[in-house]
């Protein structure tokens, strides 16, 4: 057999493969619909998409747990070592490199694309994010990077979970259910938090809390929380002892902690956004590369604390020891001295951010929940030793440093009653309740008064693509105006006469006329109710020419005007009909009545039980 003959063989092999896999799945299909219904489908799917996602956090896990072991084994706790200035740039080329050269395709940031996902692209995510996310982030967080591995855990989940629901061919309403069951199950497998990951999925991800809902998604988080469990064990993420009970005298003291986060939380938003807008504008990836890398190893160099997702500096700092701000540093010396210990605090927690944000600017991937924890335990610590310091207060300080990471949770993704959950669940803090619920509501509460939306959803709301629990706003934000466009609108040149205006009228069932140059530059419409008394005039179709007769509609819609803002567009204008316009250009109508029945349809999509 020659090698033609071969190719085309091989050819031939894999398209009767493909064909057989396409009719065994065909005929499940039938099988399913005729003898299982959705609701017990959903509920056997959550159980899978559980596993699943259990395994991914497993997966993700171990490898950056088995990076990070053969990279900072050997290092001495009591001296700075270089390499912390190096790791951390190498594990963000690897994976900048194998975006951009080996998948060459874009990944996406975890929770956002996820988000986005649900509003723009009817919960479609590609398939390279099943493993893309784990192989990128494996190498940003293993070499360093100062960023957590719940978001492309979730995002690996979403992924699944939109896949298979494509896959046995699910309508819209479904993957969006698979993709918040996929979230919860990541979330819960990751932290070991199946409450948290439940009310996770409904506060963060906007799935409604259903009886369609409720149970796949207890399903889903119990199913992941148990892989994890016979994977990693049992003990909880951070384990925690409550040494000293809450007391009701210290409630202000919870109530200003709650405050000071929510202050935190503010600045981590905003130096997130500032270093997000001035890296996007440096066009070369290598320059975004070693700039970022540069920063990064800098920082990580000065506070080896910010190295990786800083599961050992959490635990150690929730038992009141102060010893990352200074272990592997130059600051080694000073560790008995306070001052400098105070001052360490302020700059761990201000460099933090910076650290977290330069590795995702510099091509890193990676999540925001464990950077935020960082910074809340460390917050905590730090206000429970200045009070205790000046005598102001006898403060746990192991209680503060609890209650700090929920309070840092709640305003920097504003998710207080995830950061409630999350906080009692993986440290097993629940006697610490109430003064979390006082934290996590005035850090909320701050946190909105200076940022309306949260690091992740920022830029969702911005474009006005955030879906929301509004319905109203959720829906809207689904609909695209390229993709409600009318265009058989008869149009009319500017020069033309009265004659042949009348000529297009007679041809169309419309009562609106654009007037377009021969460039297609809108220059106006015609309405036939304000010729009407004229048309019927042969005397005037040579005298009256259209240019004459048009007018400039005061309200026109941009095509990349949200659905939203047309919604308010129809409303202001009183019109039924309203020109789509770009740069000058007419590209056609949109009309009240084609977004109202659009809208109807998706609302009946989404609203289905």
């Amino acid at each position: 057999m020659d090698g033609t003959t071969q190719i085309y063989y091989n050819f031939a092999a894999d398209w009767l493969k493909m064909k057989k896999r396409n009719s065994l799945l065909k005929r499940f299909l039938i099988w399913r619909i005729r003898h299982v219904s959705d609701r017990n489908f959903i509920m056997f799917l959550s159980a899978v998409i559980g596993i699943l996602g259990g395994l991914s956090a497993v997966i993700i896990k171990n490898s950056v747990y088995l990076i990070q072991e053969l990279l900072t084994s050997g290092f001495a706790k009591n001296y700075e070592n270089y390499l912390y200035f190096a790791y951390p740039a190498i594990g963000i080329l690897i994976a900048v490199i194998y975006i951009r050269f080996i998948l060459r395709q874009h990944v996406g940031h975890g929770i956002p694309s996820v988000l986005f996902a649900i509003s723009k692209t009817n919960g479609i995510i590609k398939r390279h994010n099943i493993f893309s996310s784990i192989i990128t982030s494996t190498f940003t967080v293993g070499f360093g990077g100062s960023v957590g591995l719940e978001g492309p855990t979730v995002a690996t989940g979403a992924a699944i979970g939109s896949n298979l629901g494509r896959l046995l061919h699910l309508n819209y309403r479904q993957i969006t259910l698979l993709l918040g069951l996929a979230c919860a199950a990541a979330m819960a497998a990751i932290f070991k938090s199946p409450i948290a990951a439940v009310v996770f999925a409904i506060e963060v991800i906007m799935i409604d809390l259903t009886a369609a809902s409720i149970v796949p998604l207890l399903i889903a988080s119990v199913t992941a929380v148990l892989t994890s469990y016979f994977f990693l064990g049992q003990a909880v993420l951070y384990p925690f002892e409550i040494k000293q009970d809450f007391v009701i005298g210290d409630f202000h003291f919870y109530a200003l902690l709650g405050i000071f986060t929510g202050l935190i939380s503010v600045y981590f938003t905003r130096m997130y956004m500032f270093i997000e807008v001035n890296f996007f504008r440096i066009k070369k990836w290598y320059v975004k590369w070693v700039l970022g890398g540069l920063i990064l190893g800098v920082l990580i160099f000065l506070f080896p604390a910010l190295y990786g997702e800083g599961y050992e500096a959490i635990n150690t700092a929730l038992n009141g020891d102060i010893s990352p701000l200074y272990n592997n540093s130059i600051f080694y010396g000073f560790r008995d001295n306070i001052w400098v210990i105070f001052l360490l605090f302020i700059l761990v927690i201000f460099f933090k951010a910076i650290a977290t944000t330069v590795t995702f600017a510099a091509g890193g991937v990676g999540g925001i929940f464990a950077p935020t924890l960082f910074s809340g335990v460390f917050a905590g610590l730090f206000f429970a030793m200045v009070f205790n310091h000046f005598n102001l207060g006898e403060l746990s300080v192991n209680n503060f440093a609890m209650v700090g990471m929920g309070g840092m949770i709640a305003g920097v993704l504003h998710a207080p009653l995830t950061a409630i959950f999350l906080i009692a669940e993986i440290t097993s803090g629940y006697g610490l309740f109430v003064p979390l619920m006082i934290a996590a509501t005035l850090s909320y509460a701050t946190t909105r008064l200076f940022t309306p939306n949260s690091v992740y959803t920022h830029q969702l709301a911005k474009r006005g693509e955030l879906i929301t629990h509004h319905k109203d706003k959720a829906i809207l934000s689904r609909m695209r105006v390229d993709k409600l466009i009318e265009k058989n609108f008869a149009t009319v040149h500017p020069n033309a006469k009265l004659r042949d205006l009348v000529k297009v009228i007679s041809e169309s069932n419309r009562n609106i006329f654009p007037v377009v140059d021969e460039k297609q530059i809108f220059r106006g419409i015609i309405r036939l109710d304000d010729i009407r008394n004229i048309m019927f005039k042969p005397e005037l179709y040579d005298k009256t020419s259209v240019r004459q007769l048009m007018i400039m509609p005061e309200t026109l819609i941009d095509p990349n005007d949200s659905m939203e803002q047309v919604a308010k567009k129809f409303q202001s204008s009183g019109k039924f009909n309203l020109a789509v316009v770009k740069d000058g250009k007419y590209l056609g109508f949109l009309s009240r009545a084609k977004v109202f029945s659009r809208y109807r349809h998706m609302l009946k999509q989404i609203s289905e039980d």
